[in-house]
Order: C-alpha cells, then sequence, then structure tokens
C-alpha cells in the first residue's frame, strides 16, 4: 500500500493485519485511507485484503478477539464511534454494535479473556473519560467506571487517565495504559 501515518492493526487467526490511516499527498477522500492487508508469519509476506468497510479514515481502534479482527472509531474529518469486525476465514467485514458514549480518535485498548477494554482517545478536542468492556460472543458493550475523579470516594481521587493516543498492554490478566498525550506527552503508567 502507500505511504501513510495513523494506521491501526489486530492480530487474528495467527496472522497480522494493518490498514487505513492518511496520506496527505493523496487527493481522493482527503487523503483517508480504507486498505488493509495481511501480514503471514509463515512465509513473510503481506497480502491485500478488503478495504474497510467503514469510511476511510486515520486514528482508529484495532484488536483482535480469537479468530477475528475488530476495527472502528477514528476520524475522518469528523469524530468516528462505529466498530466492524472482519473473519480471516471468509474474507469480510461486518458492522458490529458501535460503542456508546463519546465517539473518538487515538483511543486505547486491551483483551483479557476475550473481552476487549476501550478507554481514553479525544473527542471533539476533550480527551474522553469513558470506560468500556466490550464482549465479541455477544455484540455488546458494558460501561465500567470513569478514569477520572468524577466520584465523592478516594479510590479515584489520583485519576489522571485521560488522553489519546496512549500505549495499552496485558501483563498477567492486568490491562496497562502508558504514555500518550493531554495536552503535553505523558510519561506516567
Amino acid at each position: 500500500g502507500v505511504i501513510r501515518s495513523h494506521a491501526t492493526g489486530f492480530a487474528a487467526a495467527g496472522k497480522g493485519y494493518m490498514g487505513l490511516g492518511f496520506n496527505e499527498d493523496i487527493e481522493e477522500n482527503f487523503g483517508y485511507l480504507k486498505d488493509f492487508y495481511e501480514y503471514n508469519p509463515q512465509n513473510n509476506t503481506w497480502t491485500k485484503i478488503a478495504d474497510f468497510a467503514g469510511t476511510g479514515r486515520h486514528s482508529a481502534l484495532g484488536f483482535g478477539i480469537g479468530n477475528k479482527g475488530f476495527v472502528g472509531m477514528g476520524y475522518d474529518d469528523k469524530y468516528l464511534k462505529d466498530m466492524y469486525s472482519y473473519t480471516p476465514a471468509t474474507g469480510a467485514w461486518e458492522k458490529v454494535t458501535s460503542i456508546p458514549g463519546s465517539k473518538r480518535m487515538g483511543a486505547s485498548v486491551f483483551v483479557i479473556e476475550d473481552i476487549a477494554y476501550v478507554c481514553c482517545g479525544m473527542d471533539n478536542g476533550s480527551y474522553v473519560d469513558e470506560f468500556y468492556a466490550y464482549d465479541a460472543a455477544k455484540d455488546q458493550w458494558t460501561e465500567k467506571r470513569k478514569i477520572a475523579n468524577v466520584s465523592d470516594r478516594d479510590y479515584d481521587n489520583d485519576y489522571n487517565i485521560p488522553r489519546a493516543y496512549a500505549a495499552a498492554f496485558v501483563i498477567n490478566g492486568k490491562g496497562y495504559i502508558t504514555c500518550g498525550e493531554s495536552g503535553s506527552l505523558r510519561t506516567d503508567t
């Protein structure tokens, strides 16, 4: 594919997938890309697959659960909250339930026991403090506690989590969010 920034990716069924993003030198669709590629680690090759079913966009979210990939949200001259699944066995994209709450670009995700946890990102210049869990088997979103100091209880007094473009990962069944931006670059976890 073409050179791009702000692409997204996921792993599913033993392969890697990458697509979307932005290329300012492309006039079509204002530079927002919707092409997608499959990486086969067995023979170290890339193959073009079906274009993403939603609009071309950048700063989308991608994750894999089981033998499916999920891609959504992002920015296509407006903030988005739609979600799609990709099934490698059929090569097909399918619209799934959109995340409730805020639209967002630059969101973060980690997966624990086949549940995707989505937080952070930016919506119309504001950092998102909503936190959701996505059960792909049920195609259902569940809201979790906000990631900001929003209660009278002291458990969240030191929360300073909302940000965009943060790294997310899982170690021993716990999800971590680190770095990113929230008006300035972040180094906390």
